[in-house]
């Protein structure tokens, strides 16, 4: 019996000794394990980049560590089965450390990449020592290029239109109307428009309802209108010849003539202003005499009559071209301004003149009246007027000059007054002419 019973003994004992064994191993592996996912756990944060990260490179940096952590538990997995093999066996085979491809992570902003040193300087010590050869051809194409020879007929000086420089930091000052390359064909095409856009002078005689004094009444009002405004004085002008053109072939009732130098005075804003006032403008001055739906249907009328010819030469830039030529004071140029805008309002003594006659009659009187002179050799060879031509035109303008300070309408003598035309229509006016 007691041998029995010490077998049993052993038995026991010995399935103890292996059921201990095996929760070693198990503990082990437990432990081996967890230490694998341990460390993958507390492994340092990389740093972030500064920049945005698109959504592509978050996944594949989410690839990337998945994949890291499947090579290191299978590394973990093939090292335990390695020493669980018999101890005669070694594993001689271990797993490759390299990886068939590179995971690129974006480093943060301002980090600079290094060469390999020896890369560039044996790259440096290739190019040196074999240059490539050039070809001739290329060798001449590559040399400096000739100077152009500018013929002395072109006009390459500082005072060239074309001149864009700076001087002193300032633009250089260019006056837009000297144009000595074209001023001659220009006046002669003005010249010709003159004639094809010149209002009847004896248009009044056939109005049924209107006279002279009526339409020196509307133009006196459009003279307060321009001033009221800001307008140009090229406008005031344009209006006028449209008002006459108008007149000239319509017969108008005394109701609508404010209507009808409204609406000219409209397309000539249109026309010439960059910012022309609104059409509810133009129906306030009136004091709400017309509605706008009239004052529209009016432009439409005259636009028709006028066959929508509306660039018109007049004596603001005839005016402008005798200035350009011959050079002058300002108080003679505001004088003459002066002069030509009186002649708007008579229209039974100027209508039969051409708006260059005028302005060279306003001209040769301003310039005699501040200076003494008369009218210039280079000013008759340019406008094809001599002294004897302009003397009947000189005349009315004179005697219309003398009446100013005593006629109906202020509205020209009040606009030059003011400092900006320099007081011209204060100026004594000369009794008799002396014109050589």
């Amino acid at each position: 019996m007691s041998g029995v019973n010490r077998g049993q003994a052993n038995a026991v004992s010995e399935q103890h000794n292996q059921e201990n064994m095996l929760s070693r191993l198990r503990g082990s592996l437990k432990s081996r394990t967890a230490a694998v996912s341990e460390d993958q756990e507390n492994l340092p944060p990389k740093q972030a980049s500064n920049r945005a990260v698109l959504a592509p490179l978050q996944i594949n940096n989410q690839r990337g560590k998945t994949q890291n952590q499947r090579g290191a538990k299978q590394e973990s997995s093939q090292s335990l089965s390695c020493k669980n093999e018999d101890s005669s066996k070694s594993c001689h085979e271990k797993p490759s450390t390299k990886q068939s491809f590179q995971i690129h992570v974006d480093e943060p902003d301002g980090a600079c990449i290094k060469k390999p040193l020896q890369v560039v300087e044996a790259v440096k010590a290739e190019t040196e020592e074999s240059p490539l050869p050039i070809d001739d051809a290329v060798a001449r194409l590559r040399q400096p290029l000739s100077t152009i020879d500018i013929p002395s007929a072109m006009d390459v000086s500082f005072d060239s239109p074309m001149d864009m420089s700076v001087i002193e930091g300032e633009e250089k000052p260019f006056n837009v109307n000297a144009v000595p390359e074209y001023a001659a064909e220009i006046h002669t095409y003005l010249r010709e428009m003159e004639v094809k856009t010149r209002p009847k002078a004896g248009y009044m005689r056939k109005q049924p309802d209107i006279t002279n004094s009526m339409r020196a009444i509307l133009v006196d009002w459009l003279v307060e209108v321009g001033e009221e405004y800001k307008l140009q004085n090229e406008t005031l002008y344009l209006a006028v010849n449209y008002i006459d053109r108008f007149l000239s072939s319509m017969s108008v009732l005394r109701g609508k003539l404010q209507l009808v130098g409204t609406a000219a005075m409209l397309l000539a804003s249109k026309f010439e202003e960059i910012y022309p006032p609104e059409v509810a403008e133009f129906v306030y001055i009136t004091d709400d005499t017309y509605t706008k739906k009239q004052v529209l249907r009016m432009e439409h009328l005259v636009l028709k009559v006028l066959s929508f010819d509306l660039a018109a030469p007049t004596i603001n830039q005839f005016l402008t071209q005798y200035f350009v030529n011959q050079s002058v004071g300002k108080q003679v140029e505001s004088l003459a301004m002066y002069l030509g805008e009186l002649s708007l309002v008579d229209s039974d003594l100027f209508l039969k003149y051409l708006p260059s006659q005028t302005a060279a009659a306003a001209w040769v009187l301003a310039n005699h009246t501040v200076t003494g002179g008369s009218w210039s050799k280079s000013l008759m060879e340019m406008s094809g007027y001599s002294l004897d031509d302009l003397m009947p035109c000189v005349e009315d303008l004179h005697q219309t000059y003398l009446n100013a300070s005593q006629h109906a309408q202020q509205s020209v003598q009040e606009k030059y007054k003011g400092p900006k035309y320099h007081s011209v229509s204060t100026i004594k006016v000369p009794t008799k002419l002396q014109l050589n």
